[in-house]
């Protein structure tokens, strides 16, 4: 029995938007999220993060100020855009630390190389959001589901890291998830159209302490 390829697998990932978003999203593929921290290691150590409510704080205020809604923006773009190398470098040049640049290019080449094997469209060279806004536009899914699920699994890696270091249980770890679905959903409204004008960033002391992190004698995590 032939493994499945190309343009046969490109049909059957279209089917259903939900599984195939679940799939991407899904800890289980391999892009290998878990190994960051997003700066988070960092708060954490300096006893900026401590508990449950300064976590799910924590993680809201990236979300809505940070990065969480700016990587949004370019996904939305790129899914959008004719050229996604254009949005790559202006990601690249947006980046606030060398470590958050290490992360979205990692990131971005696990998912480019497992899903080029599953779709057999290139999306080499791309930073994640724009390679996960490239490969929904490609496959035809819907953008607004496609960054909602996107934002919730950037959620579900840092309650991750949360529940690693402070530690947290696993029952505050997913009603963390559960309170900001609601938050993932509408960032991904209103940055559906990727407008690029709408980008800023006033999480600072997500942005310091990935920055600090890059020193940070002893760690679990790459960022």
């Amino acid at each position: 029995m032939g493994m499945i390829t190309g343009p046969v697998m490109v049909a059957i990932m279209a089917i259903d938007p939900v599984l195939t978003l679940a799939q991407w999203f899904s800890p289980a593929y391999p892009v290998g999220a878990f190994a960051y921290s997003h700066g988070l290691e960092q708060a954490i150590a300096d006893g900026d993060v401590t508990d449950t409510a300064s976590l799910q704080a924590w993680i809201k205020a990236v979300l809505h100020h940070g990065a969480g809604r700016n990587d949004a923006l370019f996904l939305a773009a790129s899914y959008h855009g004719p050229d996604p190398a254009v949005i790559d470098a202006h990601l690249r040049a947006f980046a606030s630390s060398k470590e958050r640049l290490m992360e979205a290019d990692l990131l971005g080449r696990a998912f480019a190389q497992i899903t080029a094997s599953l779709t057999g469209h290139d999306l080499s060279h791309l930073t994640y959001p724009v390679a996960v806004g490239r490969a929904a536009a490609l496959v035809d899914l819907p953008i607004e589901l496609t960054t909602a699920m996107f934002l919730q699994a950037f959620v579900s890696s840092l309650v991750s890291v949360g529940q690693r270091l402070i530690p947290i249980g696993q029952t505050d770890g997913q009603t963390i998830i559960a309170a900001l679905a609601a938050d993932c959903q509408q960032i991904a409204r209103d940055t559906e159209g990727g407008d690029l004008s709408d980008l800023s960033s006033t999480a600072f002391l997500s942005d310091i302490a990935a920055m600090r992190h890059e020193t940070l004698t002893s760690r679990v995590f790459r960022t």
